[in-house]
């Protein structure tokens, strides 16, 4: 049996906000179009009622409403609108809010691609696989211009900007879900596809252990025509705190920040996932993983007070699985957490001498 969303041609509800946004698209088009009939069958009225009759000139008779009746009319207009705001505001405020213990799937856009870093430390290119039912973080930045990450099927569409983490989330049904960019951002900007592959929950173990469903390769086929690179990783890698440490390494994070807590050029990355952080503008801020990944992208705006501004941004330096590696590593170190057993041996932290006092002046 069809619905009115068939004769719109509307994607499937794919997404646990579908169908509340589908509902207040459906009061709101139904309202206007009511709306609509009434002013058109007045307007009609009006035309056939004072219509010229002959060739005599006349003047049409003012017409006026009571005032009681325009009143009440403005107010239910107002009422109606600010009801629509409302509902709006909410269901917008539930997208911007993940819920506790979401997974959490980092997202890099670039021309013209989607790339996904999980923090078990796959990876994988157009194609982000998820578990069905269970409420997924998508920590978001891009490389080089904006993008706007959309899925029809969730009903969700978020801007991706350059130098700037963002952070939605959604909770999908099982199947796969479209992924487009709509945010012009260059040349093949109508290539920039991928999708969403929710499994059920028998089906995503048997993926976690390295075995492709029939869904994932069904949408890595469905992708490859515009994204040739589409790729999801099989097998499990390494430990991601110790990829994380790698990448430490590798990029000299290591010399300004120590693991141990002691103070040095950066704050120390002993406990500070889930801290409260004051930031030199008297922002107190939790660095969470959109903090921790904000503190890579676009430093100058993450300073914390008392220490120098003197971080290097890694905006289009890091690929988005070392960024999940280093917010990997840091998350474990806190209590209750085990680290990487290899940690190098920390720099050398020395006091600055401290000058003598000087004479008052005379």
């Amino acid at each position: 049996m069809s619905s009115w969303r068939d004769w719109l041609d509307l994607p499937i509800q794919g997404s646990t906000f579908a169908a509340g946004i589908d509902a207040l698209h459906g009061a709101i088009l139904v309202t206007t179009l009511l709306g609509a009939l009434v002013v058109g069958g007045v307007a009609l009225g009006f035309t056939l009622r004072y219509r010229r009759r002959d060739a005599t000139p006349f003047r049409t008779a003012q017409v006026l409403a009571p005032v009681r009746f325009e009143m009440a009319l403005i107010a239910s207009l107002t009422v109606l609108f600010v009801a629509w705001w409302w509902v709006g505001y909410r269901q917008f405020r539930a997208l911007q809010e993940p819920p506790a213990g979401a997974l959490d799937v980092f997202v890099t856009a670039k021309q013209w691609m989607w790339q996904f870093a999980y923090l078990d430390g796959r990876a994988s290119i157009a194609v982000v696989v998820v578990p069905a039912g269970t409420p997924i973080r998508l920590i978001m930045t891009s490389r080089d211009v904006i993008h706007g990450f959309s899925v029809p099927d969730f009903r969700f569409k978020h801007d991706v900007l350059p130098g700037v983490t963002t952070v939605a989330w959604f909770q999908a049904t099982a199947g796969i879900h479209p992924i487009f960019c709509t945010q012009y951002c260059g040349l093949d900007h109508s290539r920039m596809l991928g999708a969403v592959v929710a499994l059920a929950p028998q089906e995503y173990a048997s993926w976690h252990q390295g075995d492709v469903p029939a869904l994932v390769a069904e949408a890595l086929g469905q992708v490859r025509d515009q994204q040739p690179m589409a790729m999801v990783s099989r097998g499990l890698p390494e430990d991601l705190p110790t990829q994380g440490l790698a990448v430490a390494t590798r990029h000299g994070c290591l010399a300004c920040h120590t693991t141990d807590g002691q103070r040095h050029v950066g704050p120390s990355w002993l406990g500070l996932y889930g801290s409260r952080v004051t930031l030199a503008d008297g922002r107190v801020v939790t660095a969470d993983e959109a903090y921790l990944t904000a503190t890579m992208m676009d430093p100058a705006a993450t300073v914390v007070a008392g220490y120098p501004a003197s971080m290097p941004s890694y905006a289009g330096l890091l690929e988005p699985g070392e960024a999940a590696a280093l917010v990997a590593l840091i998350t474990s170190l806190r209590p209750g957490v085990v680290p990487p057993q290899s940690l190098p041996p920390l720099p050398t932290v020395r006091a600055a001498p401290v000058p003598p006092p000087r004479a008052p002046a005379p």
